[in-house]
């Protein structure tokens, strides 16, 4: 009896897995299937490119440890949109958190400089949670009195930001050597790196929210009324649970998720906060979590993907003359089929 009951879990735990990974590995798959047929009207013979591409990532230890080191970033700021998307949350403002959070981190770096490692980098990870928080703060707060909705707020908070990095650093923190960047962080203020590579603690970071993320979100009560508020909120309200106190609380979160990320980049991955030191980190994570559907699983694996196209585009530049916009065709393909995966799949069960 008891030899059974534990086989059904198990049991169906494999199932639950190879779904996942046949249903991403079938959308990924698709979408390169389709950006081969434009890189043939190109000109580019698509299995060589394929070939640099996973080559130059997958290939050596350093290509690999590139793809971590591009991964982390996207990873969190995947996090940051998709806990607050389970109480119904859309939070495009990944990229203005993370400035903000880069700027308070900042701040810490270059105020505590005496502090010893073990002493300054939590505390600027604190800082830059703290900033990203409160920059998220805006649009939660708004949303929850039901003046504003959180969609246009955040996108619209984005181009603030950086404008306010900018302002910080050509006007208090810019180096004396050079005007787009503060001065370099003290080795205190980096975070150590892994092997002999670039890859940081951000890595290790990354993976426990997502194990957090998901021990939370199917284990505690707290989870439970998140996902009860995102599934029906009037019947939610009905039965006691605080909206407004989810709502602002669950975007803060987010946000100081999203502020983590702009900490691990300034100082594990730059050294120095930079102007306009982001690539579009915030929207990539949004993007991977619309194409993970907000799955933990699916975050994680979305993310290596994308750290690999965006990775291996680099390569692609060089090796078959491409311009690094094309990567962008591949994520927008890659995108239209996971929007279209609900017909795919209902035609295949039909």
């Amino acid at each position: 009896m008891s030899q059974s009951a534990e086989a059904y879990p198990r049991s169906n735990f494999s199932s639950w897995i190879t779904n996942i990974l046949a249903r991403y590995t079938f959308m990924i798959v698709l979408a390169f299937l389709l950006f081969a047929f434009i890189l043939l009207l190109s000109g580019k013979d698509p299995i060589q490119s394929y070939k640099d591409m996973f080559t130059s990532t997958l290939g050596s230890v350093y290509g690999f440890s590139e793809v971590l080191l591009a991964m982390i970033p996207m990873l969190i700021t995947a996090l940051a949109v998709a806990l607050p998307s389970r109480v119904g949350l859309i939070n495009v403002g990944g990229e203005g958190q993370l400035y903000i959070g880069a700027a308070f981190a900042t701040w810490g770096a270059l105020t505590f400089q005496d502090l010893p490692a073990w002493v300054l980098l939590p505390l600027m990870m604190l800082l830059g949670m703290l900033g990203g928080a409160l920059w998220a703060f805006i649009p939660g707060y708004l949303k929850a009195i039901g003046l504003v909705n959180e969609t246009i707020t955040t996108l619209l908070l984005n181009s603030v930001a950086p404008k306010i990095v900018g302002f910080l650093i050509f006007g208090y923190w810019h180096s004396a050597m050079d005007t787009v960047k503060t001065a370099n962080f003290v080795p205190a203020a980096r975070l150590p790196t892994f092997f002999g590579t670039r890859v940081h603690l951000g890595l290790i970071l990354a993976l426990v929210l997502l194990a957090l993320f998901w021990f939370f979100m199917t284990y505690t009560r707290w989870g439970l009324e998140m996902r009860a508020i995102g599934g029906n909120p009037q019947a939610a309200r009905r039965n006691g649970i605080p909206l407004k106190k989810y709502l602002i609380t669950v975007m803060c979160i987010g946000g100081a998720i999203a502020g983590l990320a702009g900490m691990s980049q300034v100082s594990g991955f730059y050294g120095v906060l930079l102007l306009n030191f982001s690539i579009g980190l915030g929207f990539m994570g949004f993007l991977i979590c619309w194409l993970a559907g907000g799955e933990p699983i699916g975050i994680l694996l979305m993310s290596f993907v994308v750290a690999i196209i965006t990775t291996g585009g680099n390569m692609l530049q060089l090796t078959r003359d491409l311009p690094y916009a094309t990567i962008n065709i591949l994520l927008a393909f890659t995108l239209f089929v996971v929007l279209a995966r609900p017909t795919f799949f209902e035609g295949k069960k039909a």
